[in-house]
């Protein structure tokens, strides 16, 4: 499913429900649900705030992919290059005075995605977030079973 999104946060939250209805419909885990939707709002918002600074006459692109074994979110935009697997964390709490605001998101990210990949393309910001939804053992198992039957 390909989304073609304006710069708003509204629309970020209309990808949120669409993926949430998508995940449903797949019957993806709840617990999994819950941390690709929050990755998405993140990094929607990153998208809408600074690479397109809430211009809603510009867009940017979400496609949901289910695999089978994963979720997959891909996140375009025509912004200016960042790479926020480089960013740099937040920090620590113990630190949380002396540091600037920001950049708890991707860490939030980070931790709900099993996968986080950046690149640039024709012009383009693509962030890619995979989710599996099965462990890499019962992986095994499920083949396993499969080569017996």
């Amino acid at each position: 499913m390909t989304l073609q999104l304006n710069a708003t946060p509204e629309e970020v939250m209309r990808a949120v429900t669409a993926l949430q209805g998508f995940g449903q419909a797949k019957h993806v885990p709840e617990k999994a649900l819950f941390g690709l939707a929050l990755a998405l709002e993140e990094c929607g918002s990153n998208i809408v705030n600074h690479a397109l600074q809430r211009d809603a006459q510009r867009t940017f692109q979400v496609t949901l992919q289910h695999t089978g074994s994963a979720m997959v979110i891909e996140l375009r935009d025509q912004g200016p290059p960042f790479d926020p697997t480089l960013a740099r964390a937040a920090g620590s709490l113990a630190d949380e005075d002396a540091r600037l605001p920001g950049g708890w998101g991707i860490q939030l990210v980070q931790r709900y995605m099993d996968e986080v990949e950046y690149r640039r393309e024709g012009g383009e910001n693509v962030l890619c977030l995979r989710k599996r939804l099965m462990e890499p053992a019962a992986l095994n198992d499920l083949s396993e079973k499969h080569r017996t039957s």
